[in-house]
């Protein structure tokens, strides 16, 4: 299985070098992310459950698609790729804004990401992918405001930190 890699930044966005995926979250290295947002006609956000499988936030909800750009890819086409490769689909998407965060996970991995937030809007229901993705829900934002509140160790740190910021775009 060849290694993936990540494009490593500094706090403005410039491209610094790149790392092996696992050694950047191991090493909490400042790295570019993509986060997708797929809202349907009713307003209703799609959310997938990540799979059992994942390095890290095993079987938390969270945004449509996340992920990392390839050396020499877009940010755009890094998002669009992975909705394909996670959810089956496909949506016109535009970048609302990016954030920095730093977050301790799980099994000693870090994620130090500069993620940039894309939405998109569309009716077409995912067929995801079971290595990724173990399952998805439609859900209303207030019932998702309302269900973070209650079960806040249901969601992935990253989610809980924008959805609000999203919402904001739409």
């Amino acid at each position: 299985m060849s290694k993936t890699y990540v494009i490593l930044v500094d706090s403005n966005d410039n491209q610094v070098g790149v790392e092996e995926k696992m050694a950047a979250h191991e090493k909490a290295l400042l790295h570019r992310a993509v986060s997708v947002f797929i809202i349907n006609s009713k307003g209703e956000w799609l959310l997938q459950q990540r799979a059992m499988d994942k390095y890290h936030s095993k079987g938390l909800w969270t945004n449509t698609c996340c992920s990392h750009p390839f050396p020499g890819e877009s940010t755009f086409d890094a998002a669009a790729r992975r909705l394909q490769e996670e959810m089956g689909l496909k949506a016109g998407i535009k970048e609302v804004f990016s954030f920095l965060y730093r977050e301790d996970l799980d099994n000693g991995l870090t994620e130090h990401e500069l993620d940039h937030v894309f939405v998109g809007y569309s009716d077409e229901l995912p067929v995801p992918n079971a290595d990724e993705v173990m399952a998805w829900k439609y859900i209303a934002f207030d019932d998702l405001k309302t269900d973070i509140s209650s079960h806040p160790d249901n969601y992935t740190v990253w989610f809980k930190m924008i959805f609000e910021k999203v919402n904001k775009h739409l």
